[in-house]
């Protein structure tokens, strides 16, 4: 029997930003190891349709893209097949030219052929040359009249590992008008559809998804494979927990597919990501990629890694991130040939084998940050890898035009990041984290912004107390943090358009060193002198009347770093997405209260650490075990 891995196809809309990820809108060439465009090769008027394109006289298209390059390498290392077949249906005279790359980049040419009339050509290419990485694809080459491609795939006879469907889980908050446009994607897309048990949207917000315009046409089309759920915000480890657990009940699925509320999907991809984990060796973790769904040929995230000294998260190859496929395509691009392999994977999209979820249990129970990266980590530690996936991505609303390390988020941001190191660092001490957790609280009273730090210091306050205020707070932490907004007036965001907002001393631009990308942030010694000096300014100088009648100073959100801020009794600050201004003003009091109790909480965590990481790792099956997620969905009904 032959089953497809993959189909070539074409955008879904007729969005020219979007033809770089499909099909090779230009031809390339290299000028000083810089990719230089030289002529147009294809254009959005030649898409024909979802899976056809018009090649015009005498002229290429490449599918060496993103979406329709076969990732040769994962497939080689994750999975037992061996070869694959391609399979390329042309209508008029051409030639087919399949290609591959090495880990560094290089192509090479692995077969030429050329057709005529209404042809279907197959290419058996093996599997055996991959294993640090690289892409097999191709290209037609139109003769003197135009050609149509009507269709491609990749396929293989070999009978997959598991033959089961997905369950989809959304978890959503508030966000009715994309749960509508991903339901309709879906129902629009059969192929997807047909390896889709169940799709659980669990609705946590108090804009139901059952309401809005266009739900009751599409959730006809679903019919019963579609299955809202309402309860109470419990975050996204709630919605997702609450995914796990339904499909665990589901006999026909082998596997729940995350995904989050705020996205546009590439129905292929979803596709691809069940066949790859059908077809993984053993039980795998399979993620998808994330684009900017406002920059849509921009890729932020390839493969994910937690750095265990730090115990952060961060990019693999981070300085090659975002990755803007509008500028610089997939064949002149060589750092993205290589194999990349992941510690996790976002859950904007996000396969996870029901296998996985009986061994090591659900999500943990930390409302929203981390409960991806500790999920993978502790899938890990249990033998189970992690693959984020080439060619399976969505469109996510980016954090570009975002700051949740200082809005209500921040009590997550360091409450999750010190559990998941308590329950997984190798370290003493969780290593440099809490060195790194100790600065992160100095910057921000030195930057006037006390209220992120009041929620890290709720956050340790949490952590020592032991694991199971995990369940206490679960429905209450969010709220909580955001009722403590009103009491820090630099949290208000200024939008009066009525009013223009001034500064005593105008605006400060720093825009020659932003532009060179060289940020004079000091280092060393110089660091340490200039964290003394302001320490000391700070804790022993109150700030000028007039300077807290009337911001000192206004800096840009991209100048306002670290380094500057302090410097000002006061700053006017734009906010991350623009929308207004907020006034950041020094205070004496609180930094004088702040300041000794984030470094008796950081003392208490590094003499407690031994003891509180055998606490957390007692509680952890307990933490994620079905029968308690169970009694919190359940409660109160």
């Amino acid at each position: 029997m032959t089953h497809i891995l993959q189909n070539v196809v074409f955008p879904l809309d007729r969005d020219p930003d979007l033809l770089p990820l499909y099909a090779d809108p230009e031809t390339w060439s290299s000028i000083d190891e810089e990719p230089v465009r030289v002529s147009s090769r294809a254009h959005i008027g030649n898409i024909l349709g979802r899976t056809s394109v018009r090649v015009v006289a005498g002229r290429r298209v490449s599918l060496g893209t993103y979406f329709n390059a076969f990732p040769a390498s994962y497939w080689q290392h994750w999975t037992p097949l061996k070869e694959v077949r391609l399979t390329v249906r042309v209508e008029g005279d051409a030639t087919v030219l399949v290609y591959r790359s090495t880990s560094k980049g290089v192509r090479q040419r692995l077969a030429i052929r050329e057709v005529s009339g209404t042809s279907e050509s197959h290419f058996d290419l093996q599997l055996n040359q991959y294993s640090d990485g690289g892409w097999i694809w191709f290209d037609v080459i139109a003769d003197a009249k135009p050609a149509v491609l009507l269709g491609g795939e990749w396929t293989t006879e070999e009978e997959p590992a598991r033959t089961g469907k997905a369950s989809i889980g959304t978890t959503t908050y508030n966000k009715p008008d994309y749960c509508v446009a991903t339901l309709t994607a879906l129902a629009d897309a059969p192929d997807a559809l047909a390896l889709v048990d169940r799709i659980f949207l669990i609705d946590q917000g108090t804009q139901k998804v059952k309401d809005q315009a266009g739900y009751a046409e599409v959730a006809e089309r679903l019919g019963e494979t579609l299955q809202i759920i309402e309860q109470p915000n419990l975050g996204g480890s709630g919605g997702f927990a609450r995914s796990m657990y339904e499909t665990l009940q589901r006999e026909e699925s082998d596997f729940v597919q995350l995904l989050d509320d705020d996205v546009e999907i590439e129905p292929e991809s979803l596709r691809r990501s069940i066949v790859f984990g059908r077809y993984a060796t053993t039980p795998t973790i399979v993620g998808g990629h994330m684009f900017d769904l406002l920059d849509r040929p921009k890729l932020h995230a390839w493969a994910e890694v937690v750095d265990r000294k730090p115990f952060m998260w961060r990019t693999l190859y981070q300085e090659v991130m975002p990755h803007d496929f509008g500028a610089q395509n997939l064949r002149q691009s060589p750092e993205l040939h290589m194999r990349m392999d992941a510690d996790y994977n976002g859950w904007w999209m996000t396969l996870i084998p029901k296998d996985i979820i009986r061994e090591i249990g659900l999500s943990l129970p930390a409302f929203i940050k981390w409960d991806d990266a500790e999920y993978s980590i502790r899938a890990g530690a249990a033998g189970y890898s992690t693959v984020s996936l080439p060619g399976v991505a969505l469109w996510h609303v980016s954090w570009v035009g975002k700051d949740d390390s200082i809005d209500w988020q921040a009590y997550f941001h360091a409450r999750n990041r010190i559990v998941a190191a308590l329950l997984h660092s190798p370290e003493p001490h969780g290593g440099h984290l809490i060195r790194h957790s100790r600065r992160a609280d100095l910057k921000h009273l030195m930057m006037m912004q006390y209220y992120p730090a009041e929620l890290r210091a709720r956050a340790l306050r949490d952590v020592l107390s032991g694991p199971e205020h995990m369940w206490g707070n679960l429905a209450t932490a969010m709220p909580a943090a955001r009722a403590l907004q009103s009491e820090f007036a630099e949290t208000r965001v200024i939008k009066d358009r009525g009013t223009v907002l001034k500064s005593r001393f105008g605006r400060r631009v720093y825009t020659v060193e932003r532009l060179v990308e060289k940020p004079e942030n000091p280092t060393g010694l110089a660091l340490r002198i200039f964290t003394a000096r302001t320490l000391l300014n700070h804790w022993f100088h109150k700030p000028k009347a007039a300077n807290v009648t009337q911001p000192e100073v206004e800096i840009g959100k991209e100048d306002a770093a670290w380094w500057r801020v302090p410097e000002f009794d006061s700053a006017l600050v734009s906010a991350a997405d623009g929308s207004g201004k907020v006034i950041y003003t020094r205070d004496r009091a609180k930094f004088r209260q702040m300041l000794p109790e984030s470094i008796r909480l950081h003392a208490e965590l590094r003499r407690n650490w031994p003891e509180l990481s055998r606490q957390y790792r007692a509680a952890l099956s307990e933490l994620t075990s079905t029968e308690r997620w169970h009694e919190t969905f359940t409660k109160g009904q």
